[in-house]
């Protein structure tokens, strides 16, 4: 049987699985013996020659050697898609950080002998005795990572969908997620002062 029977085989619709499985044995065969099939490059089986181990791991090590080192991201040049991205997840994973770190503080410092130290009331307390410039220099930057964070997933989400895929568009969301978040950051710090 030829390789072009063999494949036709293969191709043509068959109308129960049983013909499929009496097919599938002739086309196989002729696929692997035939001449066509033996002249490629791929289907000749590569020579074995016998190593010791110890002249194995030398041949592996010099293959090793040869082989290209991948260049550091310095040579790079800044995109505005992978800057973004970074500071999605930069801004995501801090704030995440701060809220488990908060939350267990919140559930340990009963048992540690701290008492309603991080309670609301007791937070709100010590807030309001702080000067205007340790208010700015806490929630200036939550304000602006949380900000940040906010507008780049509404920006992440349209792309998603398929909207905002153009060049200018990833420009224009930038400017828009960046001047979003410093007057957001504005806004809470007005009404800190």
């Amino acid at each position: 049987m030829s390789l072009f029977v063999a494949t036709r085989m293969l191709r043509a619709p068959l109308r129960t699985t049983e013909g499929l499985m009496r097919a599938m044995p002739f086309a196989s065969r002729a696929i692997h013996t035939s001449s066509k099939a033996q002249a490629l490059p791929w289907a000749k089986k590569a020579p074995v020659v016998p190593m010791t181990e110890e002249q194995d791991l030398k041949r592996l090590n010099t293959q090793r050697n040869e082989r290209p080192i991948s260049p550091h991201l310095s040579i790079y040049q800044p995109q505005l898609t992978w800057v973004s991205s970074i500071l999605h997840r930069a801004t995501g994973t801090g704030m995440s950080w701060a809220l488990y770190a908060y939350a267990i503080g919140y559930l340990a410092a009963p048992h540690i002998g701290l008492g309603e130290m991080l309670s609301s009331g007791s937070l709100v307390d010590a807030v309001s005795h702080l000067p205007a410039w340790a208010k700015v220099s806490v929630k200036a930057p939550l304000a602006a990572a949380f900000m940040y964070h906010f507008f780049n997933g509404l920006r992440h989400l349209a792309w998603d969908m398929g909207y905002c895929t153009f060049l200018f568009s990833h420009v224009v969301a930038n400017r828009l997620t960046t001047v979003q978040s410093r007057f957001s950051v504005r806004r809470i710090l007005l009404v800190t002062q």
